[in-house]
């Protein structure tokens, strides 16, 4: 094994502990461990690497446990730029950093600039991957979100109806992220005050989730 693959190891390794203290909610000794994988992986294979933009993409999420919104965005922003000029616009882990800078701003209440991400993504994992993708149907179901939290409850019902029905298609009736899709639509139903609709969604969650 050689000097550099060594070295390579050793940080796999350190961010695996980093992720296992991540779990546990010990978010300092996270942050220790994964700012030193961060920095030496910027040292030994650049700033545009993509095993690099992953650590500090890592290290974004243990300050966004943290609630250092700033912090976390800084970094985000940086990530996504140089995952589009390393990788491309549509390349799945630049649309990833897309997204979770747009769960930055959406936790900041920043809606206009989340849902302005959001629409992006969809748009590119439509082209990439298909409308029916679970990757796209859970990027629709981040801007009905979005619309939610807005009282944008027509729009919010519009995207839920679609991701529901195209994850029992893609998916199955009692797959988790279906059951998801289908407890969301119920949510948008009870802020509208369709009571009987929400709990018909709510009753069949719950009896499929007994099932499996």
């Amino acid at each position: 094994m050689s000097a550099f693959q060594s070295m390579d190891l050793n940080l796999v390794i350190a961010e695996n502990i980093a992720w296992v203290y991540y779990e546990q909610g010990q978010w300092k000794e996270a942050e220790a461990l994964q700012v030193v994988v961060m920095e030496k992986r910027k040292h030994a294979l650049g700033e545009e690497h993509p095993d690099t933009l992953r650590s500090m993409g890592n290290l974004a999420s243990i300050y966004k446990k943290q609630g250092r919104w700033n912090e976390a965005e800084a970094l985000e922003v940086v990530v996504m730029d140089k995952m589009k000029h390393a990788l491309g616009e549509e390349h799945s882990d630049t649309l990833t950093s897309m997204g979770n800078l747009a769960s930055t701003y959406w936790n900041q209440g920043r809606w206009n600039e989340a849902e302005a991400l959001e629409v992006v993504v969809i748009e590119k994992r439509r082209h990439a991957l298909g409308e029916e993708h679970p990757d796209t149907l859970r990027s629709m179901g981040n801007l009905a979100s979005t619309y939610n939290y807005q009282g944008r409850w027509n729009e919010a019902e519009a995207l839920q109806v679609v991701v529901m029905e195209k994850m029992r298609h893609a998916l199955g009736e009692e797959h988790p992220d279906t059951l998801r899709s289908m407890g969301n639509l119920a949510s948008t139903y009870n802020y509208q005050g369709r009571w009987n609709e929400a709990e018909a969604l709510e009753v069949a969650v719950m009896e499929r989730r007994k099932q499996a």
